[in-house]
C-alpha cells in the first residue's frame, strides 16, 4: 500500500514564524501550483487533509479536479506549539528552546503538544488507511512524524519544501 503525502503550499505569513495550528491562509500562486501538481501527482482515489485552511484549500482543489470529495482529519493537523504560536522563532526564549531540544520527544515547554503526542495522532491516521490510493495534504511536522513511523533515517531534520509530495510505501 502506498500513501502520497503533500505538504501545503507557502502560507501567507512572515518567514520564521512559528505558526503550527494557527489557521493562516495560503500565499498567492495556488493556480500555478495546482497546474504543476495536476501534471505530477500520482493517481489517488481518496484525498484527506488537515482541517486547517492552508491544507483544506489545496486538498479541495485537487479533489475537485479529480471528481473526489476531500475529507478532513483532525489527526493530520500540525503540532500545537501552545504559547509559541504566532511568535517568530528568533523571539522564543532560548532556555525554552533548549529545554525542548534536550527532551525533544516529551518536553512541552510551550504548553502545547509533545512530539510523542503528534506521533500518536499520526499513528491513528495511519490506522484509517486501507488499500485505496490516498493523498494526505498536511504539514511538515505531520510528515516528519509519518517518516518516523516508516523508519526514515533522519525524519526530524528532513527538508520538506512547500507544495512538494512524496509517495511512501507502507507495506
Amino acid at each position: 500500500m502506498s500513501l502520497t503525502f503533500l505538504r501545503h503550499s507557502k502560507p501567507l505569513c512572515a518567514d520564521g514564524l512559528c505558526y503550527g495550528r494557527t489557521d493562516v491562509k495560503l500565499a498567492p500562486g495556488l493556480g500555478t501550483i495546482l497546474q504543476r501538481l495536476d501534471e505530477t501527482l500520482p493517481h489517488v482515489e481518496r484525498v484527506v487533509s488537515s482541517p486547517l485552511s492552508r491544507c483544506r484549500t489545496l486538498a479541495q482543489s485537487i479533489a475537485n479536479k479529480r471528481k473526489l470529495q476531500a475529507e478532513a482529519d483532525q489527526n493530520l493537523i500540525e503540532m500545537d506549539f501552545g504559547e509559541w504560536e504566532n511568535t517568530p522563532w528568533d523571539d522564543i526564549d532560548r532556555h525554552a528552546l533548549d529545554t525542548w531540544a534536550d527532551n525533544f520527544f516529551h518536553a512541552r515547554p510551550h504548553g502545547g503538544e509533545s512530539v510523542t503526542m503528534l506521533r500518536k495522532r499520526v499513528r491513528k491516521a495511519l490506522e484509517n488507511l486501507d488499500d485505496t490510493p490516498t493523498l494526505w495534504v498536511s504539514h511538515a511536522g505531520v510528515f516528519r512524524a509519518l517518516m518516523a513511523e516508516t523508519d526514515h533515517p533522519d525524519p526530524w531534520n528532513a527538508r520538506i519544501d512547500f507544495a512538494t509530495f512524496q509517495v511512501i510505501n507502507l507495506t
